[in-house]
């Protein structure tokens, strides 16, 4: 046989091992789902799993990963921290509600490559896709949405297994296709395919010009859950758009500022520039090694401004202070991960999206009448050793002096927050803007507010009562 026609022969075989069969076809094209055609999904060390498509057709690659939240699966699709990666949802079902374009959670403002608001993951893994949402704020249904932008989608999935695969071998490349199934031919494009270690993706989601954020542009269709008047704009802010999240934006604004947001690589004599009262420092997306051109700028910042930094933000203060950032082995997703706050001892329950992490040590030597005494720190890395015996932990940096670790993830152990102790900055490895997530967190822009106020003590706030500030029914 010749080496094309042999080919052609194997792609057959392996599209026949994709489909359902015949009649299964018949029957799913009678239900209110109907049956949109086969779809594969393999992963770097060579699993594959079959099932159908629920988005656009094609094939796409990236780092696959996996997100717990049971809700919000809309505003996890368009986080511009999802860049370069293929998001497996662990609910088992997705689509039931629909989608409301209001709740959009890219800022992305468009340009000529890219419109407005556009989803910048590469794919998702569901276990089953809701065709037929009920929900009366719901415009579209997700696997319409996943079509017209463009995002290749695979349901049918044993999601239970993928994590479960995940989480014991990591993250890793995958590829999902509609119209490749040659197991020969995925696992070449996969090998091709960039690994997320390494790629500067922010340049890829940041806004390309200097544009402003207020009160006029709170989205009107969330007044129904939410208060619609933000406080009197107090603070001028700039804001680093490294992928920034709307529900960022708004946090910010509800707190008192008027965002002026700019480039990711701006320079930090162009932010001083404008005489802000405080510097915000957003999410991102993949390898914060990689994103030199901001932290650079961020080692620039500290000290002349007050600081505040979210996720990536968080980590490009740390790469400012000289910390080492490390690849967790399936990171931080989901709505549902729990926190302590080393200086008020409450446990907060967090939204996270991210795969890499600050190695605390690496910010500095332990100062033992700072840290209960103790000189050295824990041998195996896991922070909870802090938590266990109610220490706020403070080292001494080499670049910017004390510096204090205020949050720690309580699953793992991992570094969660930082606050410099020399300069007025913080920073937390979180989402405090519930987009989608539980509110807990939500005084960390109160907090913010307090420090470009120059309040000393501007994390000490009671976030039982903060995080319910600005809903309607806290008022009723």
């Amino acid at each position: 046989m010749e080496p094309d026609m042999a080919r052609g022969a194997l792609e057959g075989i392996d599209a026949r091992k994709a489909a359902p069969s015949e009649l299964a076809q018949r029957i799913i094209q009678t239900t209110s789902k109907g049956y949109r055609g086969s779809a594969i999904l393999m992963l770097e060390d060579g699993t594959v799993m079959y099932g159908r498509s629920c988005g656009a057709s094609g094939t796409a690659t990236g780092e696959v990963c996996f997100n717990t939240s049971l809700e919000g699966y809309f505003e996890v699709l368009t986080d511009p921290s999802y860049a370069g990666q293929i998001v497996t949802m662990t609910y088992p079902q997705i689509g039931n509600y629909g989608i409301d374009p209001a709740d959009v959670q890219s800022a992305y403002p468009g340009d000529g490559d890219r419109g407005a608001d556009t989803p910048a993951l590469r794919g998702m893994v569901v276990h089953d896709m809701c065709s037929t949402p009920s929900n009366w704020r719901s415009a579209i249904s997700m696997p319409d949405y996943l079509a017209r932008e463009g995002i290749v989608a695979i349901e049918g999935v044993d999601t239970r297994a993928l994590v479960r695969h995940l989480r014991d071998h990591g993250a890793q490349k995958g590829i999902i296709s509609t119209e490749v199934f040659n197991l020969a031919e995925l696992s070449r494009m996969l090998d091709e395919a960039p690994s997320l270690v390494g790629q500067n993706l922010v340049q890829t989601v940041s806004c390309a010009d200097v544009h402003r954020y207020g009160a006029a542009d709170l989205p009107e269709r969330h007044a129904f859950a939410s208060s619609a008047a933000a406080a009197d704009a107090r603070f001028r802010v700039t804001v680093y758009d490294c992928g920034i999240k709307r529900g960022i934006l708004e946090g910010l604004v509800r707190a008192g500022c008027e965002l002026t947001v700019v480039p990711w690589d701006t320079p930090a004599e162009d932010v001083l520039a404008q005489h802000p009262d405080g510097v915000f420092l957003s999410n991102g997306p993949g390898d914060p090694d990689a994103v030199d051109k901001t932290y650079t700028q961020v080692q620039k910042l500290i000290g002349q401004v007050p600081l505040f930094g979210i996720c990536l933000g968080h980590q490009m203060i740390s790469l400012a202070c000289g910390a080492e950032m490390e690849k967790l082995k399936f990171g931080h997703r989901g709505g549902n991960q729990p926190v302590m706050n080393l200086l008020s001892r409450r446990v907060e329950i967090t939204a996270q999206n991210h795969g890499f992490g600050l190695v605390f040590p690496t910010l500095g030597a332990l100062i033992p009448e700072l840290s209960g005494g103790i000189a050295e720190h824990p041998a195996d890395g896991d922070l909870r050793f802090w938590v266990e015996r109610g220490i706020a932990p403070v080292v001494q940096n080499e670049r910017f002096g004390r510096i204090r670790l205020t949050h720690v993830n309580l699953n793992d152990g991992t570094a969660e927050g930082i606050q410099l102790l020399d300069h007025p900055a913080f920073s937390v490895q979180y989402h405090p803007e519930a987009a989608p997530g539980p509110t807990d967190a939500h005084y960390l822009f109160t907090a913010f507010a307090r420090l470009m106020a120059g309040e000393p003590d501007y994390l000490n706030i009671d976030i039982a009562r903060d995080r319910l500030a600005g809903w309607v029914f806290a008022s009723e």
